[in-house]
């Protein structure tokens, strides 16, 4: 379940969930209201959250801007969905279209990013070779795809053109109708007790493996009075299982989440553990058996889940969540997908008893109705099919006589499903197995034959009554306007060619929606903040749903209707032009053939998630090489008029919205504020009625509009030729990294690292992998950051960073040939400003030239950068915006009470208030920026897929010609940072705000040295190291290798880092085991250390959500937990399990790119001189050498007494008090803006 969350000290960034991007994303100015996603990216990629979903883990690491003790804020880890933009093929269900105002193609993560050029005419279709695959009929808990009667037969008429010839169209027929190929390698069988399961290997990590155990029971099948209780199951089930406990030890994971549809139990565990040479796969399977089919319902474990359960409850409570939920009741309004929610109703969750939760229990949780999913390093199928029959055999098989579900209804079911990483994981028939047995007789029950077992009223013309009025959602702690169209019909399963062409089709239809919406509109006061139009396949609502979802600034709400309504009735009446077919098409292909060359380096998790949707909604799997073959086959066949064609349908119930022949909206939902801020006024009311919405649709609709035109897209942002001239004149050229090394070229053959120093003063660093093929990502970091911001320019740097980004052009070049260019070359280019440093993070292909055009890209960028009025005038409205949005967040605002005390208010670590914003113009934020991108205060990381010698050419032709300046020390000045010595009353304080439910949360904040060991006043804490090295010598006797590298850990520029990072691990463990498990005082609590790499400071906190009526306490026992560690002693069991932890996390993460690029940074910056390759290194040994007593060193170093801890408390509630939050500094000309503290990001972050 996600929980709000906020982030000290660090730029508001957007992360999906498994990702770290370096993108600098505006702070956003309000809720987005959407059914898919609370945190929303430009992306044409698969959302991976689903809403309204209960779930053990909430993201935890919300105030760690870093994945590791050397990856710092801007490190980001690669995910799948973050790679692929052809989702509806790479990643099963979710296709996502989105375009928005806000962020650029060219420094902003985006899909179109991803997207290449190449002509159509070079592709040759090999029919003969595809291989083909039986179909069976329907799985049973696959998403129904009935329409109504006669209905389908009309939907595919138009499958051909028909002007084609007769005997073409035989030919084309027959391929189009052939079915898609099945994954050669996923195995699945059924026990007789009609436990289905599914084996896939894969050796990404390797010695690992994934074990999900999916019951098809959730909340769609819980009775009136049972509203919850499939969550309290999940719950009771799992924290309750003893055989579960026993895996601590051993370095696996485990967590379980509720949705409307399923259960899932899922352990991420190693093949063998350190201390057995026993294979733990049986010991994982027994204790999922034991979870699913085996719980104890104890009373006392009922009683503690329910308390954690309502904690929960008021934690997830967001006006996110409460939208979602709005979102979701209109939409489904005809069944009970609008009524039951996962997390349940309060007042039924309080009454029930262990008897109550076991009859459900009964009823659904039996080896029929649930499947389970093994991925991961597994060799021998065979073994693991015996253990599979070993441990759930004999489950459930009672003497009850029901009828079992035929062996064909499994064995098909190979065929329909559909990846989230290519079109497929559907095993060969050769390679099915059944162990169903001739006698059936013991089989209990059947699951449902649809999941989930529910009708939905299809979005179709003719059927349904007239159009439903707007339903509009109105709330005091929303801050923007947004509505929501959706349109709802079945889900069309992928199984055939021609599927598969369709959905290609719609791709490239919808990818020219995005680009032109997003590049059309670049005013200082645009109508729209985004425009979305979201395609999605839903396995949990068992539906495909449409939804165009328009966000602006509530002044701006009818005219952002208009531009929406507008915009897609131009694509729909004029269609794509010849130039955008050829362009997205041979965009989507090269994607899929960079998805296809890393076939072998998929995560286990990203191929069993896709899995796991798939076998949803009924797709045809294959793996990622079979998909891209698929789609050249496919593409070749496609014509321009088709793809318009099957495209207007999709948009034909917004282009043609009131008229008899459209579909029938399923649902219009506005959601808007009560009051909005008027420039002069301060606030006032917000009204808005149905008529005046559909009123704003239908003045689109009657806007007259042109067909798009031909834009031209250059090939190269800088030619050789352009270059000759830079080349005489700097004369380009390697020399000594350092004084002491004497080369211009280190390399150290351990890691594979390369340093490298140009002549211009600009140190690069690289490594050549093979981790992602044919794959790079490079990093430019400029020391400086917001420290260096003066009091006289307080928000420059931050906001001339998001100017850059609003503009978008470089040289000659406008905002719309740039990115087109990027998304010719498949660059994904990102830029963020940081309390430290400024990033430019680049993601590129090493087919057609991609590395060089990321590399001219940056030339342009710190050569050319074009700096706009209207750029800097829009940057400037966001933050104004998100600013007057903080104190309708109670997370936000109580995190921002906690830093000005904490900080003294210092604006460098909140978000610029709006007097500093009016005291900026065009000319000092674009200085403040640019005096920071000099040659000697810059450093650039690649890590890649590249040669030595086209890597080399790269950065001698594009980074050894950028200008030599100097004016890293200038750059780098800043202010000293202090904490604040501020009187007792500030150390404690509170936060009320009105809402119409109650919720808390509270946050504990205190001073901690950075992560080279220095404190926050500035002592160098080796020196009083070196006094006690002799610490565990004296009181342990150990061998002397282990001597040894104690002493080396002792003196190794890393040892705070190290030992600090273990000690988070240790006080997580202790929080979560007391506060929430022991005395039920919450459902989530995390502990997050914010070491710097630069500043001589950091922190730690605490965040714990409660209700109001125990947060007081909740807090008082996070306090004892953190000064407790000297009553209770960390033990050796506890210090194992952390170095068990972070061990198995780096070593995972060695297979990302992006990780390696957090590990390069600062390895030649001389604002971090204690960084050098040892920090790399070294990193196995000095966790393995870290004792008891190097983690109480790292605890001494903690200020957790009275004078230096902080605290606040937030509450929300009708009863809240009337102080929403003080106002620290008074502003004039912007009555009610609340002054924010920025660690007040909601953006949350994976746990990594």
């Amino acid at each position: 379940m996600q929980a709000s969350s906020v982030m000290l000290g660090a730029t508001p960034m957007v992360a999906p969930v498994q990702v770290k991007p370096l993108v600098y994303v505006p702070p956003t100015s309000s809720v987005v209201a959407s059914r898919t996603c609370q945190t929303r990216r430009i992306t044409l990629s698969k959302s991976r959250r689903k809403p309204a979903r209960a779930q053990f883990v909430s993201n935890k690491n919300v105030w760690k801007p870093y994945s590791s003790v050397l990856v710092e804020t801007s490190a980001q880890k690669v995910s799948s969905d973050q790679l692929r933009c052809f989702s509806c093929l790479h990643h099963g269900a979710r296709r996502k279209y989105r375009v928005n105002r806000s962020m650029p193609t060219v420094f902003v993560d985006k899909s179109s990013s991803f997207l290449s050029r190449r002509e159509l005419d070079n592709i040759f279709v090999k029919q003969a070779h595809i291989p083909h695959a039986v179909v069976g009929p329907d799985e049973p808990h696959a998403a129904s795809t009935t329409w109504p009667d006669g209905v389908l037969e009309k939907q595919e008429l138009d499958l051909l053109d028909p002007q084609i010839g007769g005997g073409e169209i035989t030919s084309l027929e027959d391929f189009l109708a052939s079915e898609l190929p099945s994954h050669p390698k996923l195995y699945r069988g059924q026990l007789n007790n009609g436990l289905r399961y599914l084996i896939l290997p894969n050796k990404i990590p390797a010695n690992r493996f994934e074990a999900h155990m999916e019951v098809h029971a959730g909340s769609i099948d819980e009775e009136e009075d049972e509203q919850g209780i499939a969550h309290m199951i999940e719950h009771v089930a799992f924290l309750g299982s003893k055989k579960r406990e026993k895996l601590l030890g051993t370095g696996a994971r485990s967590n379980a989440y509720t949705d409307f549809h399923h259960t899932v139990f899922h352990i991420h565990s190693p093949t063998r553990s350190k201390d057995s040479d026993g294979d733990l796969l049986p010991v994982v399977l027994d204790a999922l058996n034991e979870i699913a089919f085996h719980p104890n319902f104890l009373a006392s474990r009922v009683e503690k889940e329910r308390r954690a359960i309502l904690s929960e409850l008021q934690m997830m409570n967001t006006i996110e969540y409460r939208v979602d939920c709005q979102l979701l009741q209109h939409l489904h309004s005809e069944n009970k997908l609008s009524k039951r929610f996962p997390i349940g109703l309060e007042e039924q969750i309080k009454k029930w008893d262990a008897d109550k939760i076991r009859k459900f229990h009964e009823r659904w949780y039996f080896p029929a109705n649930a499947t389970l999913y093994i991925v991961g390093d597994i060799d021998n199928i065979s073994k693991t099919i015996a253990h599979i029959e070993a441990v759930f055999g004999q489950t459930g098989i009672e003497n009850e006589t029901v009828t079992a579900p035929t062996p064909s209804a499994f064995g098909a079911m190979a065929n329909f499903l559909v990846p989230k990483l290519t079109v497929g994981l559907g095993g060969n028939l050769s390679q099915e197995r059944s162990s169903l047995s001739a006698d059936h007789s013991k089989m209990r029950k059947e699951r449902h034959a649809v999941r989930p077992p529910v009708e939905h009223n299809w979005s179709l013309p003719g059927i349904g009554e007239d159009v439903k009025p707007p339903q509009i959602f109105q709330h005091e702690l929303l801050q923007n306007f947004s509505v929501n169209m959706f349109c709802k019909i079945p889900v069309k399963k992928v199984r055939t060619f021609g599927d598969l062409r369709n959905v290609l089709m719609k791709r490239i239809f919808l990818s020219a929606l995005h680009f032109r919406i997003n590049t059309r509109y670049k005013s200082s006061n645009p109508s729209f903040t985004s425009i979305e139009l979201d395609h999605s396949d839903s396995g949990r609502e068992g539906c495909t749903v449409t939804t165009l979802t328009v966000t602006a600034e509530p002044k701006n709400w009818q005219n952002a209707i208009k531009v929406a309504v507008q915009e897609v009735r131009r694509l729909k009446e004029f269609g794509v032009t010849k130039g955008e077919l050829a362009r997205y098409m041979d965009a989507l292909l090269k994607d899929s053939e960079q998805l296809a060359a890393m076939i072998d380096n998929v995560a286990s998790l990203d191929n069993l998630d896709f899995v796991m949707e798939s076998d949803a909604l009924g797709h045809t799997i294959m793996d990622q090489m079979q998909s891209h073959e698929s789609l050249l086959a496919v593409a070749g066949t496609v014509t321009l008029e088709e793809v318009n064609s099957i495209g207007a349908e999709v948009l034909e119930y917004i282009s043609d919205f009131g008229k008899p022949s459209a579909p029938i909206p399923a649902a219009v939902v506005a959601c808007v504020p009560k009051k909005v801020h008027v420039e002069g006024v301060g606030e006032s009311e917000f009204r808005i009625t149905p008529a005046e919405i559909i009123s704003a649709a239908k003045e689109g609709l009657e806007e007259p509009i042109e067909p798009e035109p031909e834009l031209e897209v250059p090939k190269e942002l800088i030619s050789s030729k352009q270059l000759d001239e830079p080349r005489l004149q700097r004369e380009p050229c390697f020399i000594s990294v350092s004084q002491d090394a004497g080369s211009s070229k280190v390399y150290d053959k351990e890691t594979g690292i390369t340093q490298r120093r140009l002549s211009n003063g600009i140190p690069v660093n690289y490594k050549i992998t093979s981790n992602e093929a044919k794959g790079g990502v490079m990093r430019l970091i400029v020391g400086g950051g917001r420290a260096a911001e003066t009091l006289e320019a307080k928000g420059a740097v931050v906001l001339g960073v998001r100017t850059l980004s609003e503009g978008g052009r470089v040289g000659n070049f406008s905002r719309e040939q740039v990115e087109l260019f990027c998304v010719n070359h498949l660059v994904n280019c990102s830029l963020e400003s940081t309390e430290e440093f400024i990033c430019m993070e680049f993601r590129f292909t090493l087919r057609d030239d991609g590395m060089r055009a990321a590399f001219q890209l940056l030339h342009m960028v710190l050569e050319h950068s074009v700096w706009l009025d209207e750029a800097f005038d829009r940057a400037r409205q966001l933050y104004l915006s998100y600013y007057r949005s903080i104190p309708k967040s109670l997370e936000r605002s109580t995190a921002h009470k906690l830093m000005q005390a904490m900080l003294n208010g210092d604006e460098r670590f909140v978000e610029p208030t709006p007097q500093s914003l009016q005291n900026l113009n065009l000319q000092c934020v674009k200085d403040a920026v640019m005096n920071q991108f000099v040659s000697d205060n810059m450093e650039v990381s690649i890590v890649g897929d590249f040669s030595e010698e086209d890597i080399e050419s790269c950065i001698l032709d594009y980074l050894g010609t950028i200008s030599a300046s100097t004016g890293s020390e200038r750059a780098q000045r800043y202010h000293p940072i202090i904490f604040h010595q501020c009187p007792p009353s500030l150390h404690f304080q509170q936060v009320f705000l009105k809402d119409t439910d109650e919720r808390a949360c509270a946050y504990i904040a205190g001073p901690a040295p950075n992560r080279w060991g220095f404190s926050c006043l500035g002592e160098d804490l080796f020196e009083s190291l070196r006094d006690v090295s002799a610490y565990d010598e004296s009181l342990v006797e150990v061998q002397d290798v282990k001597k040894d590298m104690q002493k080396r850990l002792h003196s190794h520029p890393l040892f705070f880092a190290i030992t600090l990072g273990l000690l988070a691990e240790i006080i997580n463990s202790r929080l979560f085991t007391t506060v929430r498990d022991s005395l039920g005082l919450t459902y989530d609590v995390s502990f997050e250390l914010n070491l710097f790499d630069r500043l001589n400071l950091g922190w730690y906190v605490i965040s714990v959500t409660s209700t109001p009526a125990k947060v007081h306490k909740a807090v008082d026992a996070c306090k004892n937990v953190l000064r407790g560690l000297h009553s209770s002693k960390v033990v050796q069991r506890e210090l194992d399990r952390a170095k068990r932890t972070l061990l198995m996390r780096h070593e995972a993460e060695t297979k990302s790119n992006a990780y390696w690029l957090g590990l390069l940074a600062h390895l030649q910056a001389s604002s971090v001189p204690r960084k050098d390759i040892s920090c790399i290194k070294d990193l196995t040994m000095l966790y393995e050498a870290a004792t008891i007593g190097d983690i109480y060193l790292a605890y001494e170093q903690l200020k957790i007494d009275d004078d230096s801890l902080f605290s606040c408390i937030g509450v929300a509630g009708a009863q809240a008090g009337e102080e929403i939050i003080d106002e620290v500094e008074p502003v004039e000309h912007f009555h009610g803006v609340i002054p924010v503290g920025r660690g007040s990001s909601t953006m949350t972050r994976p746990t990594t």
